[in-house]
């Protein structure tokens, strides 16, 4: 706990085994309550793993898509009485020794929601991420900073932390399924007026991290800016939107 603020890391797991082990053995666990894992049905034995680590996992018989796997992880982790929430890719591209600095922003009540930012600093190349990403990041970043009124270094980092409050409030079961989640629900947070803190944090660009492919890249990009759009839309009163609804 910090605070008595209860802290709960969640892994959405598509396929991690190599990485899994890695990635819990750098956990913070004296700040750390408890680690969640949910299982995309992966084709190797991640889950199998996970347990024989202590971690608890819930497995889905059917892939529902990076989206649906976060929807199960935030439900699980509320239920289990979570006060903040810690999503972290169990890829191990992102370091895990930065949960303590995002969950405390939150638990002394600095920010409702923290992002691991890969682009502050020089992280993101040095880490080896690809040329083209970088460009595509920080174009549709600068489009979205636009669009919604913000001053974020980066909507694209899979690394959070949520206070309860935030993810009993957002509307996350009418979001996508796929990887365009993670941005409508940066949206949505944008849309309920919750403060957004960043901190640096370096990337790990390794043959074992998972990473979408060029195709789904573009279907991704594209997803994006639709969501801007309907947001300022929204915004503007010029239409009506399930994922932004009237307060």
């Amino acid at each position: 706990m910090l605070n008595n603020k209860k802290i709960v890391v969640i892994l959405p797991a598509y396929n991690a085994a190599r990485t899994l082990e890695r990635t819990y053995s750098e956990i913070p666990m004296n700040i750390v309550d408890d680690v969640l894992l949910v299982d995309d049905a992966s084709q190797d034995n991640t889950a199998e793993l996970a347990r024989r680590l202590g971690i608890n996992t819930i497995v889905h018989e059917q892939n529902r898509g990076y989206g649906g796997n976060q929807k199960t992880c935030y439900r699980a982790a509320l239920e289990n009485g979570a006060d903040i929430v810690v999503m972290l890719h169990p890829d191990y591209q992102y370091t895990p020794l930065l949960i303590t600095s995002l969950a405390s922003m939150i638990a002394f009540g600095v920010y409702d929601v923290v992002l691991a930012s890969r682009i502050l600093g020089k992280g993101a190349l040095k880490g080896g991420m690809p040329f083209y990403k970088y460009v595509a990041n920080r174009g549709l970043t600068f489009l979205e900073n636009l669009l919604l009124g913000q001053k974020l270094s980066e909507y694209h980092t899979g690394y959070r932390a949520f206070s309860r409050d935030v993810l009993e409030r957002l509307p996350l079961d009418s979001n996508s399924d796929d990887f365009v989640f993670d941005n409508q629900m940066l949206a949505q947070i944008c849309w309920y007026g919750f403060s957004i803190g960043e901190v640096s944090c370096p990337a790990r660009y390794i043959p074992e991290a998972s990473s979408i492919n060029f195709r789904r890249s573009v279907t991704y990009g594209l997803g994006v800016v639709s969501t801007a759009v309907t947001f300022r839309l929204a915004k503007t009163g010029m239409i009506r939107s399930i994922f932004f609804p009237k307060q």
